[in-house]
């Protein structure tokens, strides 16, 4: 098994998706953006449990490129042992860097 870094790259805020902000119905506020920031890094060391602080459904998002990784697998793409892929929340999206740490 190989340990595997996920770094935050890039985390878009709705008003740069949409030209404005999305307000929830349900209490007139605006969507606030993600709560990873850039830079942030995380090491998976189970399959099964998301790292502390990350979040909940980018891990269902990425969880198939995270464990080729883990298992030693490989995209090798744009280079071996890397890849950059998003999680796919389309309100504000965060893109994120993984690769196998050796």
């Amino acid at each position: 098994m190989s340990k595997v870094k996920i770094t935050v790259i890039k985390k878009f805020e709705p008003k740069e998706i949409f030209g404005h902000d999305i307000v929830r119905k349900d209490t007139g506020k605006p969507v606030p953006p993600c709560y990873l920031n850039e830079g942030q890094n995380f090491f998976v060391t189970s399959h099964l449990e998301p790292p502390e602080g990350f979040c909940e459904k980018a891990w269902i998002d990425i969880y198939d490129i995270l464990m080729i990784f883990y298992y030693d697998g490989d995209y090798a793409y744009p280079e071996p042992g890397m890849t950059y892929t998003p999680c796919n929340d389309g309100i504000r999206p965060v893109i994120f860097k993984i690769e196998k740490q050796d």
